[in-house]
């Protein structure tokens, strides 16, 4: 009982943090920049201050789903980002590139991350299956489940990897926002609240499946007895 209290927990909180973090980002994104710099342009330049060349910069369909890819060194901005000439449009853009920034220093933690990638996309596809027939055949195969822990505990695994690196890309392109004079006195708070409650996402989600996979133990050693 007191697991699902947990997990219902866990679904509110992040029902929350993820409403709070959209209501931030629509609110900044109504705050225009001082210099009018879109969020395109504020990615080249910090590019440019960190001396970082051979990353394209793109628009993508979406919202919220600005990502860097290591493996082709794009930064991916969702159209809102690409063009808005907003505080959000600047933290989200800056944010990414604090990913191109690391890896362009080879951040260790970017490094482990980017190894499990290959790992995490394939166990994503079969982990659920192979939980779920291993829960259902625990007493008579119960090294299925066995498996199905092992392969949700690299998802877990990566999710707290995901936490340095994230947190990590926050700090390069605030100092940065600050720094280059992107934002101001009056409106660096704003990036960095709409940063945070972007980073709270990744907190949730890592203690979520640590949650989860601390429920699939539990079924497991409570088979064993």
């Amino acid at each position: 009982m007191s697991i699902w209290v947990i997990f219902i927990g866990f679904m509110i909180l992040s029902w929350i943090v993820s409403m709070t973090l959209k209501s931030k980002f629509n609110k900044y994104s109504k705050i225009p920049l001082d210099n009018g710099m879109s969020g395109r342009e504020v990615a080249e330049k910090m590019l440019r201050d960190n001396g970082i060349a051979g990353v394209s910069i793109g628009s993508v369909e979406g919202q919220l789903t600005d990502h860097y890819n290591p493996v082709d060194k794009t930064i991916n901005l969702s159209q809102e980002v690409y063009n808005g000439r907003s505080i959000s449009s600047a933290a989200v853009a800056a944010h990414e590139c604090g990913h191109a920034v690391q890896h362009a220093k080879a951040y260790a933690w970017l490094g482990f991350r980017s190894k499990l990638v290959p790992v995490v996309s394939f166990t994503s596809k079969w982990v659920q299956w192979i939980l779920l027939a291993g829960i259902l055949l625990v007493r008579t195969f119960p090294v299925l489940l066995l498996a199905g822990i092992v392969l949700f505990a690299l998802t877990t695994l990566f999710s707290f990897i995901t936490l340095p690196v994230e947190i990590d890309a926050s700090r390069r392109a605030l100092a940065w926002l600050s720094n280059a004079g992107i934002t101001s006195y009056q409106n660096h708070e704003m990036a960095q609240d709409a940063l945070k409650w972007a980073a709270y996402t990744y907190v949730i989600a890592a203690l979520g499946s640590l949650a989860t996979l601390l429920y699939y133990i539990m079924i497991f050693t409570g088979s064993r007895r």
